[in-house]
Order: structure tokens, then C-alpha cells, then sequence
């Protein structure tokens, strides 16, 4: 296939371009490499012949729409979006902008290339979601594709208007759309201001590890390399209108979460005088409108197109932390450069 894909030098967007370049697919990438993007998750890529970079604002519809024209791709995945829930408390504008008028432009440009007869016969603009938009879960039960939306925090409210958006885009002009809405990643290249690479870095240091309330916010767990295989096969072979949920079926309450990290870190690193490393756990003030639970049911997608994850949360989660003790120049590197993970309030899924 010749993908374009917005958010590629992210954490999932890289993992699929990876994946996508190693599958033979030529590709696109298309990021405006804000704080959150790093040129190092795909430098292993960067010189194939296959692989393309733009720096561009996907909120700036003209070069949008000048690099669809010029790309001629089978597929649009639109993977870029502010995703960080205690940044778009603190500042939620850019969320609207990037997640909502972002998202527009990429649809008015798709919409362009679909009209004037130039997209191939199997197009698709695959439309990349979040589990988050069908707010908080109670005890039991799961989301389905057909879950009401109830977005709870102004990220997943972007989120949800985007979704809307697509949808819209393909009931009103009969663009072919795919949405796909994912539960929590994790692995290799996240970058470190998400719960789990900050519960690794600050056990690593000794620090420490705040999480929000009494840590029983529960969130399904997806490995982001089995995400990016869904993703690919979703642009590939979803049915155009349909959305298609991807979970790991692998829940953990964060408390749990945050005591496997800390019991594989005491494995890994038998000398550490931080040992045992639980013992920095530190419970602070709950953040506002924090979701209690989400749990993806993802029968649709394993019954319609074949997927199902390949790593359990205990495979993932060693292979996670060691990726991270192993690359410590990557997160290092994204310090020097003025992130300091250190200075969240707390850690919340």
C-alpha cells in the first residue's frame, strides 16, 4: 500500500510506520514534530528508499491537501492528536485545534482527492480513536462499537469530535471511512510522561512514583506493536463505515499495574539500593474527572478481520521495562531537551 500517515514520529504512529515499512508498504509520514514527536523512534527507517517525511501542521488544509494530491495514497491513517489527559486540563486549546480542526482538514483534503476522482478504487481514510470517548465504566460490562459516547475530559471530548467528524464525513459525502478506537498502549518508544515509562524512570532513580487516589482506576492494557498490526489490518481490510474496537483484554487496576513494574525492576536490577521498589509508591490528590474504568471488547475486529493481541500484559510488561532499562539514552535524550516527567502531580491511566 502507499500510506499517509499524520503523527508518525509518535509513539503508535511510529510503531506502524515500522511495522508498515518492514510489511513493504511505501509510506508517508506527516508530523509537525511538536514536544511529543521524536525522529528517533523512526531513525531505524529514516533512509529507506520507501519511507517519505513532511514537516507539516495537519490543522493547514492547503498543504494537506497538496501532499495527498502529490502522495496519491490507498490509505489515510490519521494517527496525530494532543493524547495526554493532564495536559488538556491544564491547557485544552490546543486539543481543539489539533484534534478537531486538524481532523477536519484531513477530511476535506481526503474528501477532495475521493471527489475529483484521483483516490484509488479501495480507498480508505482510517480514522485512528481512543476507548476514552465512551467515558467511565462502573465495575462490569465493556465498551462495544455501539457504546453511547460520554467523553469525561477535554482530550477525550477532542477526541469524540473528531470521531464525529469522520463519521459524519462518510454518511454525508460518502467518504470510506475506518474508525478504530484502542485501549491503552504500551511499550518500546513511549514517550515519558505517560504512566508507565514515568513509573520506570522514576523507580530507576529512586524517586517518588505518585499515583492519583487510591490507584483502583482501571484501564485494559494493549501492547503498541499488536496495536499497529490491528491498525494495519484495519486500513487494509475494515469495511468502510464500520469501527472496529481494539483492546488488549488484559485490565489492571493502576496500583497493580505500577507493582508489576516495580516487581520486574527488583528482578532485573538485584542490586539496586532502591529495592524494594513498591516502597516508592506515594498516593496524591485524584485528578479532575478521572475515569474509574475502561474495558474494550474487541470480539468485532478478532471475528470479522482475524486480529487478536499476541502478548500477554506479563510478556509485554518485561519486555517494556526492558527496552527501557536497555535504551536509557532515548528518554535521556528527550530530558536534555527540556521534559522533566518528574514534575507530573501523579499518574493516572
Amino acid at each position: 500500500m502507499r500510506l499517509m500517515v499524520t503523527g508518525g514520529a509518535g509513539f503508535i504512529g511510529s510503531a506502524v510506520i515500522r511495522k508498515a515499512i518492514a510489511d513493504g508498504h511505501r509510506v508517508l509520514n506527516v508530523d509537525k514534530l511538536t514536544y511529543a514527536a521524536n525522529p528517533d523512534n523512526i531513525a531505524m527507517i529514516a533512509d529507506n528508499p520507501s519511507y517519505i517525511f513532511a514537516q507539516k501542521d495537519i490543522c493547514d488544509q492547503t498543504a494537506m491537501s497538496a501532499l495527498v494530491e502529490d502522495f496519491k495514497p490507498d490509505t489515510i491513517m490519521h494517527l496525530a492528536a494532543e493524547t495526554h489527559v493532564d495536559r488538556s486540563i491544564d491547557g485544552p486549546r490546543a486539543f481543539i485545534d489539533t484534534n478537531i480542526i486538524g481532523t477536519y482538514a484531513l477530511l476535506e483534503a481526503a474528501r477532495a482527492y475521493v471527489q475529483t476522482g484521483a483516490a484509488p478504487e479501495n480507498f480508505r481514510f482510517h480514522h485512528i480513536s481512543t476507548d476514552e470517548v465512551y467515558g467511565s465504566l462502573g465495575p462490569t460490562g465493556e465498551f462495544t462499537e455501539t457504546s453511547p459516547y460520554k467523553p469525561n475530559s477535554p482530550y477525550s471530548s477532542a477526541k469524540a469530535s473528531s470521531d464525529m467528524l469522520a463519521r459524519a464525513w462518510h454518511e454525508t459525502y460518502g467518504l470510506p471511512v475506518v474508525v478504530t478506537n484502542c485501549s491503552n498502549n504500551y511499550g518500546p518508544y513511549q514517550f515519558p510522561e505517560k504512566l508507565i515509562p514515568v513509573v520506570i524512570i522514576a523507580a530507576l532513580e529512586g524517586r517518588e512514583i505518585p499515583i492519583y487516589g487510591k490507584g483502583d482506576n482501571v484501564r485494559d492494557w494493549l501492547f503498541v506493536d499488536d496495536h499497529a498490526d490491528a491498525l494495519l489490518l484495519a486500513a487494509q481490510n475494515g469495511e468502510p463505515g464500520e469501527t472496529y474496537n481494539i483492546g488488549g483484554r488484559a485490565e489492571r487496576t493502576n496500583l497493580e499495574l505500577v507493582k508489576m513494574i516495580c516487581a520486574i525492576l527488583d528482578d532485573a536490577l538485584p542490586t539496586s539500593s532502591h529495592r524494594p521498589h513498591e516502597s516508592l509508591i506515594n498516593f496524591v490528590a485524584d485528578r479532575p474527572g478521572h475515569d474509574l474504568r475502561y474495558a474494550i471488547n474487541c470480539d468485532k475486529i478478532e471475528r470479522t478481520l482475524g486480529w487478536s493481541p499476541s502478548l500477554t500484559i506479563d510478556k509485554g510488561m518485561e519486555q517494556t521495562v526492558r527496552w527501557y532499562l536497555d535504551n536509557r539514552n532515548w528518554w535521556q535524550a528527550i530530558r536534555k531537551r527540556g521534559f522533566d516527567a518528574a514534575k507530573r502531580q501523579g499518574l493516572g491511566g
